[in-house]
């Protein structure tokens, strides 16, 4: 399980109730570690229509129940029977996780359990995706009225935010993995995503044509947690070269920094490839829950100045 979260409660200085409930809904659907169990939250909507996984519904349900008989509390019918319906469950490989955002509704996204399955880490979210997703809500300009290209896309939690929260005149995921493709498409329907507004392509970095490039005509360019091995950085940042040099489209890259030599040296790649950058400080809205104490960068990246 992830770090726990923040321990709020309704008592806490300056957070009511209500900020402490939809706290708590955006750890539970997210499968964050839950520091406190409202229970209601099993009997939500979102859950009916996209349940986290079996597993860990089944944990949940178990600790509040032995919360509640332990503090001598009068026995809820709906937890038992709650836990009932998961207790002989089959635990899946797929299952859902949802994000509130702050305009309302939710993200909601089918996911592996496995970080890599597939031969494929991009049937997770990480949480890079996260940040550039806060971001992305702070700063709406950069996308509204623009065609938007996504590389890398995963399942998709950053392009379905921006689409639904910051209102880009067109919408391109890509990726290029198969299996990352099929629940890709998935996740965009399952959120209302239709085309032409919006659409998924399939996009190797090594062999991307400079007819599908200028058809997509790209006029913000983002990705995240892509910077995880020196191949395929190699790639990336000749497609990044590419794209720039073709166009003047804003590019924005998003990264966990796991391993301060390989992301040294995709820096190294981009000014070797005519590609200066600059780093994006300031903080962002504390809009999802994921783990805060890691290390994310988000760069810009400019042609180099003659």
């Amino acid at each position: 399980m992830d770090p726990p979260e923040p321990n709020r409660t309704p008592d806490s200085a300056g957070t009511s109730k209500a900020d402490f409930l939809r706290d708590f809904q955006a750890c539970f659907f997210a499968m964050r570690r839950l520091a406190s169990f409202p229970w209601k939250t099993c009997l939500h909507p979102v859950c009916r229509t996209f349940p986290p996984s079996v597993r860990f519904r089944r944990m949940f349900l178990s600790e509040l129940i032995r919360r509640q008989e332990a503090a001598g509390c009068e026995p809820l019918d709906e937890l038992y029977d709650a836990l009932a319906e998961v207790v002989g469950a089959e635990v899946a490989v797929e299952f859902y996780k949802s994000y509130f955002l702050p305009g309302g509704g939710a993200v909601s996204l089918l996911e592996n359990a496995a970080l890599i399955s597939e031969g494929t880490t991009g049937l997770v979210t990480w949480e890079a995706a996260l940040y550039l997703a806060e971001w992305a809500l702070d700063h709406q300009q950069v996308f509204a009225g623009r065609t938007v290209l996504e590389l890398g896309s995963g399942v998709g939690l950053a392009g379905v935010a921006i689409c639904r929260s910051c209102s880009p005149s067109r919408y391109v995921f890509s990726d290029c993995h198969p299996r990352v493709l099929q629940k890709l498409r998935t996740n965009v329907q399952l959120n209302g995503l239709t085309s032409p507004a919006v659409g998924v392509e399939e996009l190797d970095w090594t062999d991307a044509t400079e007819g599908q490039l200028t058809r997509i005509g790209a006029e913000t360019v983002i990705a995240s947690d892509v910077v995880y091995d020196p191949g395929v950085a190699n790639s990336l940042v000749a497609l990044l070269g590419r794209i720039l040099r073709s166009s003047s489209p804003d590019v924005f890259i998003c990264s966990t920094v796991r391993n301060q030599e390989t992301y040294s040296g995709f820096k190294q790649q981009l000014g070797q490839e005519g590609i200066e950058h600059q780093v994006l400080t300031g903080g962002v809205a504390d809009v999802f829950p994921y783990n805060r104490d890691s290390s994310i960068e988000l760069i810009k990246l400019y042609k180099q100045s003659k």
